[in-house]
Formats: C-alpha cells, structure tokens, sequence
C-alpha cells in the first residue's frame, strides 16, 4: 500500500463530457462514445492527437479498443480494455495512473457509448449474446430476470436480516429524482413521491419498475494526465486521491453475504490509498442500478454501520439538503444509464469538484467519492477525488 500511497495525487482529471443522454435515435454506440471523447479533449485543452493512452470496454464487444482506435485515429502506447461490467471505467483508473507514471504514456482517454435504449438490437438478442460470451452455469439455466432478479434476491435478503422495507428502498429513488429535478440534463424530471414508488409496476419482488434504473442511450469520457501537466491545461484540475477494485464473485449464487459486497475491500483500500475516511468526504456518486444498490453501498463503504443504511436513508440524508448528497446528477436510477453507468458517477463526481453542478451544487465540495458497480454485484470499484486544497 505505500507504493499506491506514493501516486496519490499523482494525476488529475482535466477533461470530462457526456453526449447523447436519454435517447438519442440514429447514433449507434461508437458514435455516441467519439461525440463524448472528442468534447472531453476538448473541455480538457487538448488535441486527440495528444491522447496516447485509452481505457474503454463494450458490453457488446470483446475487442472493443480495437474499433475505438480505428474510429478516433489514435496511435496509443498504453491500452486497457478490461471490461469487469459497469466498474470498468473507474477501474480503469489507476493502471492508467501508473502508466502515466511509468512514462509509458502522458494522455489517457477513458470513454464509452451505448445506444441500449434506440438500438436496432433487441434486448432478447443481447441477452442471448451474453449469455454465450459470459457463461452463468449455476444461475442460466433457470431463465432468471437477470440483472433485476439478482438485485431483488439481495434486497429481501437485506430486508429480511436488517429489516429493510420497501418505503426506504422507495425513498432512494425519491431522493435521486430530487437531484435529478435540479439536473436539466437529467433524463427523468417529473416529480416522485414514495408513494409514486410503492405503487408502480412490479419488476421483480421486491423491486418495482422505479426501483429499476432508467435504460438510455449515451456517451462519457474523461481525460487523466499528471498533476504537473494538469497545471497547465485550462480547467480546475480534479485529483486522483485513491482508487481500488475488488471482485469476490461473478454470480449473485456465489455471493458469500447477500448483504455484503466487496466494496467492503475496494472502498477500504482507496480509503488507505488516499490516507482518509468516510467522514472526509463531501459528495457521494454511487452506482444506484437499483435502490438497494445505495443502500448496500452506504454500508459497505463506510458510511453507516451495517443493517442501517434503510433508516439511514429514510432520514432524508442523501437527498436535497441532506448531511450526505448521494448522486447529485440523479443517478442511473433518473438521470441516465446507457447499459453500464459508472463512467457518469465519475463525471458527476469531478463536475462537483470543479463547481459546474449548477442548482445541485454542493458547495464547498473539496472530495468526493464516486463507485463503480459491475454486472450482479460482482465488481466493485471506488475511487476517491480531491481539488488542490486536498494535496
């Protein structure tokens, strides 16, 4: 851990865009991704040319940064296509980090694009896609509603052990819409009420549809490079304090705990990295698939006991004028999720520490903390960010 202690803050994010969110009819996932890419080297001062390292993963494609590179025209001397589901693009992180470091590369551009709501591919093809790229022997054969049956076996799991309920899984979504009603760029603005939520249409029990995130289409990137160099480029540069992965499963049958996550050891080890706690932290973006997803999260990183992120929710903490903002951009569960939704939970992240969230801005915000989920709760990825007073 003292070598990872050496590269914290040892690069910063300079660039970070979106394109595309919510639907976005005749882009296919490569032109929602370089629509991204090319506005982040923008926002970042840079040419593509400039970029010499990329980090991408498709849920569609096993050889992703191969057509990525083709299609941007870049030449990269670093490249990760690690593709561990919707954690991938805050995992990306620190290889990147320590590739910079290496010298092996001074640019990395980190993007992903996804027409998964207007794509001319059903969702029954990709499905059946997956399910012969990325075989389940023990959870496939009995056709489950994967991903949201495996979220509802953890959440009546968690209800059933802490006694959770269905109002403070309800309250989640209430929250995130909240956020989401001060983000324009939010796909889902209407008003939601508990209520709203308790009364929806059952998914799988006991996850309603508004417990289920939204399925979008779009596009994210963000561009790393070193503290030093980011002192030169145009935008406040927001610096990389810890960043950690952790896998104990592929499938929601192989969990050890239902409850618990391995975001106990991601969360733990960015923490380390980055010498800080939950307590230094300003602003929350989790990975919020679905409502339990937030509250799992609050647990398992740290930020209350285990057994009480439902009251924890409840009292209003994470929402609007809350002690906590948790997802100030919305989350997946209104703003947008486009098939793997970490690399927003990013972007949102760094757009609060640079002060551009507008009506959502959580002012003062000197740390956040933005986490990656993958596939059934199988991979986690935390990473901990800081503006130059946090050095």
């Amino acid at each position: 851990m003292s070598t990872l202690r050496g590269l914290r803050g040892s690069a910063a994010i300079v660039g970070v865009a979106t394109f595309g969110n919510g639907l976005s009819p005749g882009f296919t996932d490569m032109e929602l991704l370089a629509r991204s890419a090319h506005a982040a080297v923008e926002d970042a001062g840079l040419r593509m040319s400039d970029i010499d390292g990329l980090c991408t993963a498709s849920g569609g494609a096993s050889m992703w940064p191969l057509p990525v590179i083709e299609y941007l025209g870049l030449n990269p001397r670093y490249i990760d296509g690690t593709m561990l589901g919707g954690s991938s693009f805050i995992a990306h992180l620190l290889p990147a980090m320590q590739a910079i470091r290496s010298g092996q590369c001074s640019a990395v551009l980190v993007c992903y694009g996804s027409a998964q709501r207007t794509s001319t591919v059903g969702r029954r093809e990709m499905g059946q896609l997956r399910r012969f790229v990325d075989p389940q022997p023990y959870e496939y054969p009995y056709e489950p509603m994967l991903p949201a049956s495996a979220y509802a076996l953890a959440a009546s799991r968690h209800m059933h052990e802490f006694g959770t309920t269905r109002e403070q899984l309800a309250d989640v979504a209430v929250a995130a819409r909240a956020w989401a009603r001060l983000n324009p760029d939010a796909f889902m603005r209407a008003p939601l009420t508990r209520e709203d939520v308790l009364k929806s249409r059952m998914v799988s029990e006991p996850l309603s549809v508004r417990d289920c995130c939204l399925v979008t289409d779009g596009g994210g990137a963000y561009v790393l490079v070193s503290a030093e160099r980011a002192k030169s480029l145009p935008k406040k540069p927001v610096y990389v304090l810890g960043n950690a992965t952790a896998v104990w499963n592929r499938q929601i049958s192989s969990m050890r705990d239902l409850t618990a996550t391995s975001a106990k050891q991601s969360g733990a080890d960015a923490f380390a990295m980055a010498g800080m706690k939950p307590s230094d932290i300003d602003v929350l973006e989790l990975y919020d698939a679905f409502t339990i997803n937030t509250i799992l999260f609050l647990e398992d990183l740290g930020f209350c006991p285990k057994g009480e992120g439902g009251p924890f929710v409840e009292s209003g903490m994470i929402a609007p004028g809350g002690k906590l903002p948790v997802n100030t951009n919305g989350g997946g569960l209104s703003c947008t999720h486009p098939g793997m939704y970490g690399i927003f939970a990013l972007i949102e992240a760094v757009r609060q520490l640079r002060g551009e969230g507008g009506d959502r801005q959580v002012i003062g915000a000197m740390t956040a903390l933005a986490h990656g989920n993958g596939s059934t709760l199988s991979s986690q990825s935390t990473a901990i960010l800081g503006t130059a007073e946090t050095l």
